[in-house]
């Protein structure tokens, strides 16, 4: 009997102990990504789609994110200002800063998704894109090589894109030819030539030894497609959603973009409108924003705390006073170099710049200068096209030549869009 009641009770200890490491071993499971499938070249494209979320709702494990990591996404459009504030949060001493990894994503698909159809296709994108974002936000860049061709080998590459757009891929240790003392900041240009071939191993070292993830992206349409991740236990994902006067985007994609934009130019050129002009340039950048800003601005409750509305006009305007909101509303200590870079290059001279993407410039006066760049009657044209979203965002229509080039009539409204908790 005597043993009967030891054996019980060392059972009893056994359960006790077992548990107790279970549970040890599930609050300090650090944050995993979802399991992914090999080289999406080799899936079929029904694979491809559902390999986003079924994979991550089949995973028996929920992790949480344990970490302080705060994971933060720029969502925004092509010529809208991302690069610049790319660059408040890249000159973070504390933030490990990607600068659109998912034109991989893009790049790679394309041949595929020209034999499918457009639903498909924005599901196939999106879908590789949330696999894609959170392996990064996992500190996972060795997801990257399913995308970057050709394959990088043994783990290095020189294909990465814009590269030189991230201080800590262009840093020591990453940047094995800098010396460890270096704190000089290296040009765009000069990455790639002083550092050589990127090793994804250092970088992936490097993104767990910041406190944060930043990455930018003009490569996701709506804030609803980010839904999913937004929801994953195992991020603390942040948004900042980017908008710009759509008078703005056109007349910057018109001169940067000057084939695509072909016969924008030519309207503005002639005063006559091509038969054949694709509108949907213009539109569906309205289209979106629209979508997206709507439903932030309705605060529905998975977005609570979790987004921001952020005009580039008022970043413009008042570059420093914006950040600090940005970072406040991140929970992330502004650091001086980030203030410093602000007043280096704000103020600066924009002919200096040496990249069409560059953030060298001044800044107040950039916001405005489509008003002279576009004509009147395309200004119209685009008020009419864009009017629902120009006044959801506060953008104010111009009836007449001189209303648009009266630089002393401001077109943006006084506007508070601030995150809701």
């Amino acid at each position: 009997m005597q043993c009967s009641w030891k054996a019980v009770l060392l059972l009893a200890l056994a359960s006790i102990a077992i548990q107790y490491t279970a549970i040890r071993t599930f609050t300090t499971k650090s944050f995993h990504s979802c399991p992914v499938p090999p080289n999406p070249m080799n899936c079929s494209l029904n694979q491809e789609i559902e390999s986003g979320d079924r994979l991550c709702d089949e995973n028996p494990t929920v992790a949480y994110n344990t970490s302080k990591k705060t994971h933060v996404l720029i969502l925004a459009t092509t010529r809208s200002g991302s690069s610049f504030v790319g660059q408040l949060f890249n000159q973070h001493f504390d933030v490990f800063y990607l600068f659109e990894p998912l034109y991989h994503v893009q790049y790679t698909l394309i041949p595929k998704l020209t034999q499918t159809k457009g639903s498909t296709d924005r599901r196939i994108m999106l879908g590789a894109g949330r696999d894609l974002l959170r392996s990064l936000y996992d500190c996972d860049l060795y997801f990257l090589e399913n995308y970057i061709k050709p394959q990088p080998v043994n783990h290095t590459t020189d294909r990465l894109f814009r590269r030189g757009a991230s201080k800590a891929l262009c840093s020591p240790p990453v940047c094995e030819t800098l010396a460890a003392s270096a704190d000089i900041p290296l040009e765009e240009g000069d990455c790639v030539k002083k550092c050589g071939t990127l090793n994804l191993t250092l970088a992936t070292e490097s993104c767990k030894d910041h406190g944060h993830v930043a990455i930018k992206t003009v490569r996701v349409p709506e804030v609803n497609d980010l839904r999913a991740l937004v929801e994953d236990p195992r991020l603390n994902l942040k948004i900042i959603q980017l908008v710009r006067d759509p008078r703005g985007i056109l007349a910057s994609r018109s001169e940067t973009f000057r084939d695509t934009y072909r016969l924008w130019r030519i309207w503005d050129g002639t005063g006559r409108k091509p038969y054949n002009l694709d509108v949907t340039q213009l539109t569906t950048v309205c289209e979106d924003f629209l979508n997206s800003v709507s439903t932030g601005l309705n605060r529905p409750p998975w977005l609570k705390g979790k987004y921001m509305l952020v005009r580039y006009e008022d970043l413009a305007r008042n570059p420093l006073k914006k950040t600090e909101e940005m970072y406040e509303f991140l929970g992330i200590p502004m650091d001086s170099n980030v203030e410093r870079w602000i007043q280096n290059n704000t103020r600066g001279d924009r002919s200096a710049a040496k990249h069409k993407y560059g953030t060298v410039r001044n800044s107040a006066a950039t916001a405005e200068k489509w008003r002279f760049r576009l004509s009147f009657e395309i200004v119209a044209f685009t008020q009419n096209a864009c009017q629902q979203v120009l006044v959801q965002l506060g953008y104010k229509l111009v009836s007449s030549e001189e209303e648009l080039k009266n630089l002393s009539i401001s077109l943006v409204e006084e506007r508070d869009f601030l995150p809701f908790w």
